[in-house]
């Protein structure tokens, strides 16, 4: 995987994660990468901007690197810690609302991500850069079935959130137990099945002339309700 943007690389670095190489442009000012770069041995070709330009899909600033592919996690590793707290996403397509979630949940402190095999956006070098170093420390599982998945877990003891505009205030929900919160689909929600097996619906009051959220801000504000709860 190949993935680009100063913060990225500097993470990466940081973390000591495997780095194959570097491909960085000619006249890239940033010196103390290029040293970090060098003392770990990493093989660095340096070339016309125009070379990048063409690699990168998007802001480059004049550094790529290649990188093993994201390593998912089995689901039984994420109910590893007692009393976890875990987010599905239902068939999220957008990298960069991944890349948001994955964040936020690092910063909140979530244990861990649940997305779907087929019909989801994966881990990719857009959102590994949208994370800004966040997916080195944030577990994603992939599943087959996602509402299998939900009754397999309600059998561990979890209790399942869905989010929609059609259910009780998210303030008024009791997530201090092992809990699931679900984040749906950008512009269809929830689906049917997934809904339907949610043991409870929240939903953020809309006061203005909008009646929906982004995906990623809606995960925001039922995470830190849900983390502020459970402290």
């Amino acid at each position: 995987m190949f993935v680009y943007g100063k913060n990225v690389v500097i993470e990466t670095l940081k973390n000591n994660q495997p780095i194959k190489k570097a491909i960085i442009y000619k006249n890239f000012q940033d010196k103390n990468i290029i040293s970090a770069l060098q003392k770990k041995n990493i093989p660095i070709k340096f070339v016309e901007k125009f070379e990048l330009d063409k690699l990168a899909n998007g802001n480059h600033q004049g550094i790529m690197i290649s990188i093993p592919d994201y390593e998912y996690v089995s689901l039984d590793e994420l109910l590893e810690k007692e009393n976890p707290l875990l987010v599905i996403l239902d068939h999220l397509e957008d990298p960069h609302n991944l890349g948001a979630i994955v964040r936020t949940c690092e910063a909140a402190g979530v244990d861990g991500i649940i997305i779907p095999k087929n019909r989801s956006v994966e881990v990719t070098s857009t959102v590994m850069r949208t994370s800004v170093g966040a997916l080195d420390y944030v577990k994603i599982a992939r599943v087959t079935n996602l509402t299998e998945t939900m009754n397999y877990l309600k059998k561990q003891g979890f209790w399942i959130v869905g989010t929609d505009m059609d259910g009780e205030d998210y303030q008024e929900i009791d997530y201090r137990g092992k809990t699931v919160l679900v984040i749906g689909n950008e512009g269809s929600g929830m689906s049917r099945l997934v809904k339907e097996n949610c043991d409870f619906i929240a939903s953020i009051p809309m006061n203005g002339h909008v009646n929906s959220l982004n995906a990623s801000v809606a995960a925001g504000i039922v995470i830190y309700e849900a983390i502020s709860k459970r402290k």
